[in-house]
């Protein structure tokens, strides 16, 4: 008997009808991608399982309140929900998370931290305007890849779905996109740390 996966947009449909099981199959089936995405930026397990805890919960009181309408993308709307919740907590602990080096990340590391006195905010402020004056002059397809990967946090496979691009292209074009910043950094003897 082969088994007919439900889309993720019936479930949701199905749970606001009242369906109790709908919602239990849809975390069933994301709950390692966002809990891993989660684990990922706080590896302290109580923390990461209360956020988990907590992003579920938010997603019950909008789906119970009707106010849902994220037409179908129910994975990347409940991953923005846990990265807004993460993002709440390092906030009221005024604390920033240790973050993993990697390739992607590098040019983008650059933590602002409560305690900056006036200059230091006036130059963080300056890297982040320079940066993104740079990130806008890219082709617009790597600009794309490049916004949704960095500041939605999105996975290749999410952004080739939604760029409607293969995965290849999708990885090409940031990989593009990187080089290239790397480049107009290199010319201009940009310095991004303050």
């Amino acid at each position: 008997m082969a088994t007919i996966q439900i889309p993720d947009a019936l479930l949701v449909k199905n749970y606001i009808a009242g369906d109790e099981n709908a919602l239990a199959v849809l975390i069933k089936r994301h709950q390692s991608k966002i809990y891993g995405f989660i684990y990922s930026k706080m590896p302290d397990r109580d923390v990461a399982d209360d956020v988990f805890q907590d992003t579920f919960i938010k997603v019950i009181k909008t789906l119970k309140s009707n106010s849902y309408n994220e037409e179908g993308k129910f994975l990347p709307w409940v991953m923005r929900i846990a990265h807004n919740l993460i993002v709440d907590h390092y906030r009221k602990n005024k604390k920033m998370p240790m973050l993993r080096e990697t390739e992607e990340f590098s040019i983008f590391s650059i933590l602002t931290d409560t305690s900056l006195n006036a200059e230091s905010r006036i130059i963080t402020d300056v890297i982040e305007k320079d940066l993104q004056k740079i990130v806008q002059e890219l082709p617009p397809d790597q600009r794309d890849v490049l916004m949704m990967r960095i500041y939605q946090d999105l996975s290749f496979n999410e952004i080739a779905d939604l760029t409607g691009v293969s995965i290849n292209t999708a990885l090409g074009r940031m990989r593009y996109a990187l080089m290239n910043l790397r480049k107009v950094i290199d010319k201009n003897q940009i310095i991004l740390t303050n």
